[in-house]
């Protein structure tokens, strides 16, 4: 304890002294030599070996390990030096070269040029100099010569347990022999055995037999021959199905809802993707932030218990969101969800849409899935939207059931429609009808198609209301395709050049003096459909110049997407070119196309795919950006 006194000289205490002269000291040392001394090696290695041979060893040769040991003298070095010549050899037989030699030397380097400079020249008093940092003490040379490669002569596969009496014996056999990777002839290497052995396991496992093993396995090497005799044994275990479905963690839902979302009934032949299947379809469910389903293999094979966790989505939510397109600006939106409605135990969802072109309120209601997976819904909305040259007044009420599957989505519904188109004269019609929609998607992923496609189709049956009572059908079809050009082994699909394709198409069929609501007719044209023209631009046009609604729809697309590469690598753009037309009319015989083509790039952003193009409009004779991002069908 110090301080000072009133009037009188503070007396400096002795262990500030002492620190100040030992931070004074530090400070010296510091200056003189800022970066501590580094240690030199107690030897370099240096490998002759093939480049591919060269780069084994040095990853994983144990001789690396002791390079920076201080107290390593040449008679321990020797020792590690016996040690290491086994030790590469082994090394080496894991690459398939069984029959190489290695040979081990150490050259000395003796005294060090600085050094010897140093002991031939007077000392100085400069205290800036500073000697060089001695290097290592050896140079340990290592020189392989690889041989003849042993190559794969012959390969067995033996199946034991359950699936010998099982009516899956032969298809297992056969997708475990098609899928073997070591063929005759391939170069045998320990970690392309350990990974065909895994690969060979994983598909047993995967269907029927989850608690599959490895009973036996063997690589007899000829190293005279320079062959690898390979045989493996697998154990199938029980033959397992699906029985009944335990779920922990709900305390909203009951855990009906949970069997129901799973489609997994008891006595269904276990696979790994119908569990994982399942386990999406809980997840997508939009009840549960997640979801972890495992099969109970520790009871009876023929009744294995399905074991789900689940952990509930929060009873509200509420969702600000806001973005923009080229079609219809600057857009702000509001999404309420109640996932329980009291008394029905529906979801609830309504939203709040507005933009430049569309300003939309509205609401659905949606049922818990039945047996067959099946909902109950029923939804309402409001909308103002520009449809042609006038703004469309729009009320549409819906109920109906759907269904939706990872592939396939189905929808059956009751459907009443009112619009008031603000023209001159304002047109004013109503409509119910029945309709049906089916769609199909078959893209090898999403959302980042490469491959495949998706196939959507609409179907009703209508009748006008008001003053007229017409009836009507009414069709809409669309199709969306990725097709791989030049596809080989050596690049992925999404390092392969694309040509995407699309066509859509829509009719009414109803008497020429019946009105039907704007909204059940068509209009086409901007970021998704007829690039080059305007949102919603495309239609018929009456004899005063204005747009209106047509009652037959046709589009095509064709575009072909470039992947870019850089520095050998495939990025995360494509390039690409397309041509689009689409055409709307009121007689069949009337279409004809508007044609808008141009460039364009596509980024696989963190939040989804993104296009951007430029768009030259052959019928109006302008160019236009247009600017999507997302991808749904």
């Amino acid at each position: 304890m110090f301080g000072f006194r009133r009037g009188k000289p503070a007396h400096t205490p002795a262990f500030l002294w002492l620190l100040w002269l030992a931070l004074f000291t530090l400070g010296n040392a510091w200056a003189a030599d800022p970066r501590p001394a580094t240690a030199p090696a107690a030897f370099d290695l240096q490998v002759q070996a093939p480049d591919a041979l060269r780069e084994h060893l040095m990853r994983h040769l144990e001789l690396l390990q002791y390079r920076e040991l201080q107290d390593l003298d040449r008679e321990e070095l020797d020792r590690l030096l016996g040690s290491a010549h086994d030790n590469a050899l082994e090394l080496l037989a894991t690459q398939g070269y069984f029959s190489a030699t290695v040979e081990l030397s150490v050259q000395d380097p003796g005294l060090p040029e600085a050094l010897a400079a140093a002991a031939s020249t007077p000392s100085t008093t400069d205290a800036s100099a500073k000697p060089q940092q001695p290097g290592p003490r050896w140079t340990v040379l290592l020189k392989v010569q690889p041989g003849e490669p042993v190559r794969i002569s012959r390969f067995s596969l033996q199946l034991q347990g359950e699936i010998l009496n099982s009516n899956a014996l032969a298809a297992q056999q056969k997708d475990l022999e098609d899928s073997w990777a070591l063929r005759p002839g391939t170069l045998f290497t320990q970690a392309a055995w350990d990974q065909a052995k895994t690969e060979a396991l994983r598909r047993l496992t995967a269907n029927r037999f989850p608690t599959g093993h490895l009973l036996r396995s063997e690589a007899a090497i000829d190293t005279d021959l320079h062959e690898a005799v390979l045989s493996l044994t697998l154990d199938s275990g029980p033959d397992y199905r699906f029985g009944d479905i335990v779920v922990e963690g709900t305390r909203l839902h009951d855990p009906e809802l949970v069997r129901r979302l799973a489609q997994i009934p008891p006595g269904t032949v276990y696979t790994q993707t119908r569990l994982l299947e399942a386990q999406q379809r809980v997840a997508d469910s939009g009840y549960f932030d997640s979801v972890f389903m495992s099969l109970d293999t520790q009871g009876d094979p023929q009744n294995a218990t399905v074991r789900v966790q689940v952990r509930e989505a929060k009873l509200h939510k509420w969702v600000l969101g806001i973005g923009a397109s080229t079609d219809s600006g600057a857009r702000l939106s509001s999404e309420y969800t109640h996932r329980k409605l009291p008394w029905l135990d529906w979801r609830a969802v309504s939203k709040l849409s507005l933009d430049r072109e569309t300003k939309t309120l509205g609401t659905e209601l949606t049922g818990q899935p039945d047996t067959d997976n099946w909902r109950a819904t029923t939804s309402a909305q409001l909308q103002r939207q520009l449809g042609g040259s006038a703004p469309v007044n729009s009320l549409m009420l819906r109920a109906g059931r759907s269904k939706t599957e990872e592939r396939y989505d189905r929808n059956l519904f009751l459907q009443y429609d009112h619009a008031i188109t603000q023209s001159s004269p304002p047109e004013n019609a109503s409509s119910v009808s029945a309709n049906y929609a089916w769609t199909r998607r078959n893209f090898n992923t999403l959302p980042f198609p490469t491959q495949g496609f998706g196939l959507a189709v609409e179907l009703g049956a209508g009748l006008t209301l008001g003053a007229q009572r017409e009836p009507y059908l009414r069709s809409r079809a669309r199709i969306l395709g990725f097709l791989p050009i030049g596809v080989s082994p050596e690049r992925s699909l999404a390092s392969t050049p694309r040509l995407a394709w699309r066509a859509e198409g829509g009719a009414i069929g109803a008497r020429s003096n019946v009105v039907l609501p704007s909204t059940q007719r068509f209009l086409t044209g901007g970021d998704t459909t007829v690039r080059g023209y305007g949102y919603r631009e495309i239609g018929v046009v009456q004899a005063d110049g204005s747009l209106s609604a047509g009652r037959y729809l046709a589009v095509g697309s064709l575009e072909w997407q470039q992947p870019l590469r850089s520095q050998g690598r495939t990025t995360a753009w494509d390039a690409a070119v397309f041509v689009d037309a689409g055409a709307v009319a009121n007689q069949a015989s009337e279409l004809k196309a508007k044609v808008g083509l141009g460039v364009g790039a596509r980024w696989r952003s963190p939040v989804g795919p993104l296009a951007l193009d430029l768009a030259w409009g052959a019928a109006t004779h302008r160019w236009r950006l247009h600017m999507n991002l997302g991808f749904s069908f």
